[in-house]
């Protein structure tokens, strides 16, 4: 079974909603962007809410000097978008979920290829989590405390997790990576 891997850049408080500037996906950070491109070879699709879609769809086809190789690497991904609105993505490798996202993640999840990415698109994050279909958590956690915004975990979660990564960067961003931890049955 495919894993269902959540990437998010989170602020020290906890916070993954953007409402100040302290996110730059351009950044010239060659070693944060390497994490990036190793976690992003682990998979061969990304999952998106419409509006996060849209945000994408808007920026990185238009980075012609993307050094990040971000750019190259979103055009050639399949996507899937998961909205009720939508009817022509315009952006190719583009598929819309326009059923239930959690019946659609489970048959995702059962086709053959590797990992499937999931970032931003907070309700839908929210929704797959309390399904339990997250595999694992991939978080950039910055060094700033914005003081309000939308938290990762769905109010009233829980969830034992087991850490398989730490990472702490001159920049002050430190990156982890979790797994739910399973119980044993």
């Amino acid at each position: 079974m495919r894993p269902l891997v959540l990437t998010q850049n989170i602020t020290a408080d906890g916070s993954i909603e953007m409402l100040d500037d302290w996110f730059d996906p351009t950044a010239d950070a060659p070693d944060l962007h390497a994490i990036t491109q190793r976690d992003s070879a682990a998979c061969d699709a990304i999952l998106l809410g419409r509006e996060t879609f849209e945000a994408f769809r808007g920026f990185w086809p238009a980075q012609a000097d993307d050094t990040t190789g971000i750019t190259a690497e979103l055009n050639a991904l399949e996507k899937y978008v998961v909205s009720s609105t939508m009817t022509d993505p315009a952006w190719q490798h583009s598929t819309i979920i326009a059923s239930d996202p959690v019946a659609a993640v489970r048959a995702l999840k059962s086709r053959p290829g590797r990992g499937i990415a999931l970032t931003g698109s907070i309700r839908l994050c929210h929704t797959l989590i309390a399904a339990g279909l997250v595999d694992e958590y991939c978080l950039w956690t910055h060094p700033y405390v914005q003081g309000r915004g939308r938290r990762l975990f769905p109010e009233g979660h829980r969830e034992p997790l087991r850490l398989l990564e730490h990472l702490a960067f001159d920049s002050g961003v430190t990156y982890t990576r979790w797994a739910p931890r399973k119980e044993p049955s």
